[in-house]
């Protein structure tokens, strides 16, 4: 089985095992020896896997019952140092004695894990040291396993070891982080510098100062959401084969700017996406996807059957981050009313499935004909 495959299925064990890992011990033989044999190398092997690495160094700093958990050997030189600690650990001790070791023994590649989580480090700073980056290049959580992060491991596994190709992949992926986290600081609270670059690409002759800035901070940030709701729609719209099913509106030019124009409020922001996916995928059962439509609001994200605001069927309030409610519209006898459930995450939606079904059915019951049999 490839070792993708196999920490695939490693992960989806990890629920079932966790209430018997009691110690550090345990969380290394139920959690950290399975990892280690599925990239290829045999744990009973100590000429290939030396756990306790270290008796026979003396390192400044660092006690000599102190040592490295493992050490993954190539011709007797250690390629990858583990250390490792108990699952509930938070990781953030353990490494400086990581750091200690790969700078004594010249270990480009070192690894601090719990267990659940994995982080790896290298030395690209600093190439050829052993002084690994106090960041890690890539971090990967068996209980929230991304499989592409996973294949970027390829190179240190037995069957394909290839140190240079990971320190590589490395970079790439610590340049690749790095922007990316820069991008989703500056989209979920752009800064002035990031709007600026904007601004001045697109008016000239006006300083950004005083209501030109609050004016055009305020498109900005609505841009921004209109953009993340535009790039989703369409890796939705490539992967599932439907057409497009939000179309944002237009934006509006920044000038001229006048004191009594209002700021935008509206912002779509990816957690209200990703809901409204969420109930899409929920209702494919009941309706065609391309009939659930979205439509931001000031207050809400309203989620609608046909585009149309008669037929509305729920609501995610989400503009406070610490009362997020999802409402459901259920028609009565005389008039529609609207049943809030509070969540604290997007997966909560999920628990109310049914409810949501019931309000999809109650408008397609409204367009079913019934035909007289024939004579």
């Amino acid at each position: 089985m490839d070792f993708v495959e196999q920490v695939k299925e490693l992960a989806l064990k990890v629920p079932g095992k966790l209430p018997h890992v009691q110690t550090e011990a345990a969380t290394r033989s139920a959690l950290i020896d399975p990892v280690i044999r599925s990239l290829g190398y045999d744990t009973s092997d100590t000429e290939e896997v030396v756990p306790e690495f270290g008796a026979h160094l003396n390192i400044p700093g660092i006690p000599k019952d102190k040592r490295v958990d493992y050490a993954i050997l190539r011709e007797g030189k250690p390629i990858i140092l583990i250390e490792a600690k108990h699952h509930k650990d938070k990781l953030i001790q353990g490494f400086d004695q990581l750091f200690a070791y790969a700078i004594t023994t010249g270990c480009r590649i070192g690894i601090l894990t719990n267990g659940l989580i994995w982080r790896f480090y290298a030395d690209l700073a600093n190439p050829g040291t052993g002084k690994l980056d106090s960041t890690p290049f890539l971090e990967l959580d068996l209980q929230d396993l991304k499989e592409p992060l996973l294949e970027e491991l390829r190179p240190l596994t037995k069957s394909a070891l290839n140190i240079d190709g990971m320190l590589k992949a490395a970079e790439e992926l610590n340049g690749v982080g790095g922007i990316l986290q820069i991008l989703n600081e500056e989209f979920d609270n752009p800064s002035d510098d990031f709007i600026k670059f904007f601004y001045q690409r697109l008016v000239e002759g006006k300083p950004f100062v005083g209501n030109s800035k609050t004016l055009f901070t305020g498109y900005a940030k609505r841009a921004f959401g209109q953009f993340i709701r535009a790039r989703v729609n369409k890796m939705l719209d490539v992967s599932l084969g439907n057409d497009v099913l939000i179309t944002p509106p237009p934006i509006e030019p920044p000038l001229p700017f006048s004191p009594e124009t209002p700021a935008p409020a509206i912002v779509t922001t990816a957690e209200e996406l990703e809901g409204f996916y969420i109930v899409k995928s929920i209702l494919r059962d009941v309706v065609a996807a391309d009939r659930i439509v979205a439509r931001d609001v000031a207050s809400y994200f309203g989620i609608l059957l046909d585009d149309n605001n008669r037929k509305p069927l729920c609501r995610l309030y989400f503009n406070n981050p610490l009362n997020k409610r999802l409402g459901i519209l259920v028609r009565g006898s005389d008039e529609k009313t609207e049943d809030k459930f509070a969540i604290d995450s997007l997966d909560d939606i999920y628990k109310y499935s049914e409810q949501l079904k019931a309000a999809a059915a109650q408008y397609l019951a409204e367009t079913v004909e019934v035909v007289a049999p024939s004579s």
